[in-house]
């Protein structure tokens, strides 16, 4: 079908540069451009991303969360004389 379109100049030379870099006519990828637009309009909107929070349960007795870092260290630190104990 025939028809007249006016397009915004940066649609009509992104258009255009569109067609240049995929060697496809104009015409081509106005048309894949609008089915696109038209199909994306009718898929139903995303569904709301949901997290049901699930308790892991409190630290365990003798760990303070007050110093997270220096826990952190402390394991670190254990982890690497472990594996330097394994290499004897």
């Amino acid at each position: 079908m025939r028809t007249t379109l006016t397009l915004d100049a940066d649609v009509a030379a992104d258009l255009k540069r569109r067609a240049r870099r995929t060697g496809r006519p104009f015409r081509q990828v106005l048309n894949d451009a609008v089915r696109a637009g038209l199909r994306a309009q009718d898929s139903p909107p995303p569904r709301p991303y949901r997290l049901t929070p699930v308790s892991m349960g409190g630290p365990l007795p003798g760990i303070n969360l007050d110093k997270a870092l220096q826990l952190a260290a402390d394991l670190e630190d254990e982890e690497i004389a472990r594996k330097l104990a394994l290499r004897k």
